[in-house]
């Protein structure tokens, strides 16, 4: 019995000097990731880890190649970003590390990615060559390469651009075929990735999917109108909707096409940017019909709401691209006209919605504002930063 004591005794002290051996700045690293985000410094091909409790930069992350028109997904957990850059790289970023976990250079020009609903995969959206690779979110070994092949008016078999890549239920992916005029998914649920092609309008060009994961709906460059396929009902096939609201006869030059992700839903409306006007429109979701036009200071770009569905806050293209408006989702009337910097490029809201991060490219300058008082709160420098994303998005379908 003393023999059993002593030992227990011995076995006390060594863990308790083990404990008394982390050091304190081991300890005081330990953290999650609910609160932490990336912003793309695009001139600089690096990112910035940053944290929405304190809104603070805790690192720069670099040599993640061409970020001129780049986009993130998260891992399910939150700590891993999925960086999409315009030379096709596809770098996966430890925001705990503040490293490169890994990275593949997959195509010679991308647009975008997806990860699928249970987080296994991940699929980016390709110029050239035209199509989507699907990836292990793990080793980024590719798991899938599907050609956007089409027949052309030659009659020819042609690969065609992909644009609009988003994650669905069901653990699909949607995206669009700019040249071929055709909404495809991409079953991944199986041991066979399994492709169904749809008929849209003339040249997608961006798409989104409405927050509850059923409708998929892509803007047109080469007619009036957009396209939009019920997932709930796909063998419908995809039907025009919101006539007039694509590119047609523009009455005025469009320096930017809007980004459809930016699209705000609300109470049961959408509040969609007018290509080529100084207008919001208003669509009642219920049958798609134009509802109201919201006059606005320039071309919308984003149009985005907050968490609560209260504010719609409202970027725009060059040369007017320095103001912010945010407008009441209940009155449909502007409250605040905000100069957040020169050129500003995305915006990015808090996961609960009290703030919301505005980055301006020209001012070099990332700007967070109350969205209770509509006042800046912080401020802190970037190298020409453009997209902003929180961790949040791993648990929101389409982001």
């Amino acid at each position: 019995m003393r023999q059993r004591t002593a030992m227990l005794v011995v076995m006390l002290l060594v863990l308790l000097g083990l404990n008394g051996c982390q050091s304190p700045a081991t300890v005081s690293e330990l953290r999650g990731t609910g609160d932490l985000g990336l912003v793309i410094e695009r001139a600089t091909g690096s990112v910035l880890v940053v944290e929405t409790t304190g809104n603070s930069v805790l690192g720069r992350i670099e040599g993640l190649g061409d970020l001129s028109h780049a986009s993130v997904v998260y891992s399910r957990d939150g700590r891993y970003g999925y960086v999409f850059g315009r030379d096709g790289g596809l770098t996966k970023v430890d925001l705990l590390t503040r490293s490169i976990e890994d990275r593949v250079i997959q195509s010679g020009n991308s647009i975008g990615g997806a990860i699928s609903q249970d987080g296994r995969y991940v699929a980016v959206s390709n110029y050239e060559p035209g199509g989507v690779k699907v990836f292990d979110s793990e080793t980024l070994e590719l798991v899938a390469d599907v050609p956007a092949t089409y027949t052309n008016a030659q009659g020819e078999t042609a690969r065609s651009k992909t644009v609009g890549l988003v994650d669905a239920p069901g653990n699909r992916f949607v995206f669009s075929l700019f040249d071929a005029n055709e909404i495809w998914t991409l079953d991944v649920a199986g041991d066979t990735p399994d492709v169904t092609r749809y008929d849209a309008g003339k040249a997608p060009y961006d798409a989104l999917i409405t927050p509850d994961g059923r409708f998929y709906i892509a803007g047109l460059f080469g007619e009036d109108g957009l396209s939009m396929l019920d997932l709930w009902q796909p063998e419908a096939g995809a039907i025009d909707i919101l006539p007039g609201y694509g590119k047609g006869e523009q009455q005025l030059p469009v320096y930017k096409m809007p980004h459809l992700e930016g699209w705000a839903i609300a109470g049961g409306r959408a509040f969609v940017p007018a290509v080529g006007h100084h207008q919001v429109l208003v669509a009642d979701m219920n049958d798609w019909s134009l509802m109201e036009r919201i006059p606005v200071q320039g071309q919308p770009v984003f149009v985005m709401a907050s968490p609560d569905n209260r504010q719609i806050w409202v970027s725009f293209a060059h040369p007017r691209n320095d103001v912010v408006q945010v407008i009441d989702a209940r009155t449909r009337e502007i409250i605040r006209t905000l100069e957040p910097g020169k050129a500003v490029l995305h915006m990015e809201f808090t996961p609960r919605g009290e703030r919301v991060w505005i980055s301006a490219r020209d001012s070099n300058r990332v700007t967070v504002y109350d969205t209770r008082t509509l006042e800046p709160v912080a401020s802190f420098s970037a190298e020409k930063p453009s997209g902003i994303f929180f961790t949040s998005r791993a648990h929101s379908l389409g982001l």
